[in-house]
Formats: C-alpha cells, sequence, structure tokens
C-alpha cells in the first residue's frame, strides 16, 4: 500500500468484530460488478442521522437495493437495525459482498471515506461537500479515477431537469454573455452558546467520531451531532454547508472551459452572536476566472427584523439583461419567463442515477462525478481560505477593495447595508475580517503570488495520526 501507513491508517479498525476480515485498500478490488436489473445491489450508509435518513429512505423504496451496513459512531442509533452494523466504515467496506456506500458523515469524513471506498473497490454516493480541504479533494479525485469507481456528489441541483435546462440555456447564448454568476445561501440560524467541557459518554465511540480532525474530545457537545459545520476542524461553515449547492450551480453556468478561478477574495464576520462558533455568518465573496467571467456569493446567517431568506442563484449578463428565479428580465425591465433548453441528464434523480451508475459499472452514467464536484467545492475552499487568512478593518462600505469591477461593487455594498441596517453592525467600531486577493496555479490547485505562503497553510489540514491520507500519486 505505497504512500500511505496502511499500518498506521488500519489502527482505528483495530476494534473491529472478531473473525472480520481487514481489508487491503490498494489493488484488491471487490466490486466492479455489472448488474442484471434482478441482481441485488447491496449498499451501506454512513452517518445515519439528519441527511442520513434521507439516504435510508431512498435505497429502501427501490427493488433489488439492499441496506446491508449501517455506520456511525453513535452507537444508540445502531441498536435494532435489520443489518450489520459497526462504527467503523472500513469494517463495512472489507465485506466483499458490498458493492457501494452512502456517506452522511460530518464534512472532515467525506474525502477520506471516498478514497477509502474506491480503494476498496465500493462505489460511494457523498454527500456536499465532497472534500473538507482542497488536497484531500485532489486525492479524492485521483482515487475515482486510478479505481474507476462511481461517485456521485450530494448536490441534487445536478440531477434537477430544471435546473439543467436554465444552465443550458445560459450556455447556449441565448441571453447574451454571462458576466456574473451569483450564489445565496442566506437562510437565518443562531448562536450556539457555550457548554462546559465533558468527558464524551459511553455510547459514542469518540475516536471514530474524530477521524483525522485535530480536536479536544472534552468539548465534544459543541461538535456532536450538528455545530461541528461551524469549525475549521469539521465543518467548512455555511460557504461550503448549504453554500455548496449554490455555488454548484454558479459554477456549471460558467462557460464549459472555466475550471478554476483564477483569483478569489472574501470578507465578512461572525456578528451578532457570542458563542463557541468560529466560522463566519456573514460573508461576500468574489472569484474572478480566466475568461472574465465572475462568481459572487453570499452567506447571510444572522436573523434580523425584515430578514431576506435567499437560497438562490442569479445571473447577470453583459448587456444588463438578468435571471432572477425563473424570469429573465432583459436591460430595459421586460420580463419574460425562461425557457429551458433540452437537457442531457442521466435519469433517475438524485438517488437512482447513482444506482443506475452502480448497476452499469460506469462512472460518466453519474449525473454529479467526483470531477465536477471536485471543482466546485474547491472554489468554495479558495473563498474560504481568502478569509482565514484576512485582517479585521474598519466596517464601513470602503472595505470591499473591488477596484474598477463596478458588478462586486455595487454587489457588496447591499451585503454592507444589510449588515449595517438590518444586523445592526456599527459603523464606529465595528469590523469586517477582509481577505486578501489570492491566485491560484490550476495546475497544482495551489496559491502563488502575494499571500500565497499563508494561504498554502490551509490547503492541506492537520490529521490526526492514524488517518493520515496518501498522494495523489501513491494513491
Amino acid at each position: 500500500m505505497s504512500g500511505m501507513d496502511r499500518r498506521g491508517f488500519l489502527k482505528g479498525a483495530a476494534g473491529v468484530a472478531a473473525g472480520a476480515a481487514v481489508f487491503t485498500i490498494a489493488g484488491t478490488k471487490t466490486s466492479g460488478k455489472v448488474f442484471g436489473a434482478n441482481e441485488r445491489l447491496n449498499i451501506g450508509v454512513a452517518g445515519l442521522r439528519g441527511r442520513g435518513r434521507s439516504h435510508i429512505s431512498a435505497y429502501a423504496d427501490m427493488p433489488n437495493v439492499e441496506i446491508t451496513w449501517m455506520v456511525d459512531p453513535d452507537t444508540r442509533l445502531l441498536e435494532g437495525r435489520n443489518c450489520n452494523t459497526t462504527t467503523d466504515l472500513r469494517e463495512a467496506l472489507a465485506d466483499a459482498d458490498l458493492d457501494a456506500i452512502s456517506v452522511a458523515s460530518p464534512n472532515h469524513w467525506h474525502s477520506a471515506s471516498v478514497i477509502l471506498a474506491a480503494q476498496a473497490g465500493k462505489h460511494c454516493f457523498v454527500e456536499k461537500p465532497v472534500s473538507h480541504d482542497m488536497y484531500e479533494g485532489r486525492v479524492a479525485l485521483a482515487a475515482a479515477k486510478k479505481y474507476g469507481v462511481v461517485v456521485q456528489h450530494g448536490t441534487q441541483r445536478r440531477s434537477d431537469p430544471r435546473y439543467a435546462g436554465v444552465i443550458n440555456a445560459i450556455r447556449s447564448g441565448k441571453y447574451g454573455r454571462l458576466v456574473v454568476s451569483h450564489g445565496f445561501a442566506c437562510k437565518p440560524r443562531d448562536g450556539i452558546g457555550f457548554t462546559r467541557p465533558t468527558t464524551p459518554p459511553e455510547w459514542l465511540d469518540w475516536e471514530q467520531w474524530r477521524g483525522h480532525a485535530v480536536l479536544d474530545r472534552h468539548h465534544w457537545e459543541k461538535y456532536v451531532h450538528y455545530d461541528w459545520h461551524w469549525f475549521w476542524e469539521t465543518g467548512n461553515g455555511e460557504m461550503n454547508n448549504q453554500g455548496t449547492h449554490q455555488l454548484d450551480v454558479a459554477f456549471w453556468a460558467l462557460d464549459e472551459d472555466q475550471t478554476h478561478p483564477s483569483r478569489v477574495m472574501c470578507l465578512g464576520g461572525r456578528f451578532a452572536w457570542e458563542d463557541h462558533g468560529v466560522t463566519p455568518n456573514s460573508q461576500f465573496a468574489v472569484a474572478e476566472y480566466p475568461n472574465g467571467q465572475y462568481v459572487f456569493f453570499n452567506v447571510r446567517n444572522a436573523n434580523h427584523d425584515g430578514y431576506e431568506h435567499q437560497v438562490e442563484n442569479r445571473f447577470y449578463f453583459e448587456d444588463g439583461g438578468k435571471i432572477i428565479g425563473d424570469t429573465y428580465i432583459d436591460k430595459n425591465g421586460a420580463e419574460r419567463r425562461v425557457e429551458p433548453e433540452p437537457h442531457n441528464l442521466h435519469p433517475g434523480g438524485n438517488w437512482g442515477s447513482f444506482i443506475n451508475a452502480c448497476r452499469a459499472n460506469d462512472p460518466s452514467l453519474s449525473n454529479a462525478g467526483m470531477e465536477v464536484a471536485h471543482l466546485s467545492t474547491l472554489l468554495g475552499h479558495t473563498m474560504n481560505n481568502s478569509y482565514r487568512i484576512g485582517k479585521r478593518e474598519p466596517f464601513n462600505a470602503q472595505a470591499g477593495r473591488f477596484g474598477d469591477n463596478d458588478w462586486a461593487n455595487q454587489e457588496f455594498q447591499k451585503f454592507h447595508e444589510i449588515m449595517r441596517d438590518g444586523v445592526g453592525v456599527p459603523e464606529d467600531g465595528g469590523e469586517y475580517i477582509v481577505g486578501p486577493w489570492l491566485t491560484l496555479d490550476p495546475q497544482t490547485e495551489r496559491f502563488v503570488g502575494e499571500h500565497a505562503e499563508a494561504a498554502n497553510q490551509l490547503v492541506k489540514n492537520p490529521r490526526m495520526p492514524g488517518f493520515e491520507i496518501p498522494t495523489p500519486e501513491t494513491v
């Protein structure tokens, strides 16, 4: 098993049930089968709360699909299950009869799950975001390609005919040249408060929940089962939580030859809340692509009187036209319904298309494969990385330094007014965290130029001993 301390990585699996086989990660594919219509496909579900319930319900309604493993470090969730259960994903993957794994665990386990599944020859449905940092997404992509497994990202809009039709209409040029693809992940949330340190309970396999994340075990209640989203060690904030869906659509609408942003910046803050949380609850970010197209992104979680709930995408064109919802508004204000173009989605929706791809053993049948998943998720990581190395600056309308980019200036002014007049951040004494412009090398997926040294420290998260991952070359 080149490039990885296999003995160390499997150390966490030492407590598996007596007689269970420990799988060989590299070179022993146990899947790759092409199924007939009446042959059973065996699937495991990892992560049984929240989104995991949707996984279980979806597969339970499918003919000739059986959930044979359930995986969760919360042992209470394993009680009474009519299938094999474990707290350790690697035990399930060691089962030669398992064909695929469906992952709804916290973010910091997503790419590791794809990598382990690929090395075991298992197909993998993985919830968004497909990666917790830029580097592990790159490794997961290399693993999916090397082992030829199906990966489907949990960005279900990629399996939605309406979204696909609108994107095809934008890319066709019928509304002119797209300049700005703008995503919004603006839904109200609350702060998470404070909790005194305690020892993890007996029902929680803390080592498996934590995985590679470098955490203080005594603050486990601030992570389990949801608030891990708001810590960089385990989550990615709202940008790559709810925002992953809208970032993916924003990226999807760009010209097809655009892969990596050439430069990005982000500003914002964690306003109005006093709590343990770390990630920002308000962000405005800009990514510029080599062809001159832009992705803008807004996060607004701090609730207030008059709050505008926006979980959507908007598209702005060179001649002044725009698409908001299902409506095209031309430069003169005239409105007409958007006319979707034909799409080429694979049938079955979010879950069925994955199962169909697994049955055919054909990664090309995934509607949200590993490559597009990596690129759209990477976009959010680059924006967050700018924010994370930002500096505190006075809260005012000049904080967004966008030069002569009138599009960005206009959108930032809207964001700033909401922060000032809605959230109530004072212009006298308030502060933004303002990230620098970062330049990205698309070949290495590392930052170059000014601020590169600081930004590259965030490309790859530190990992706990025993949970290392290989390099893209040795996966």
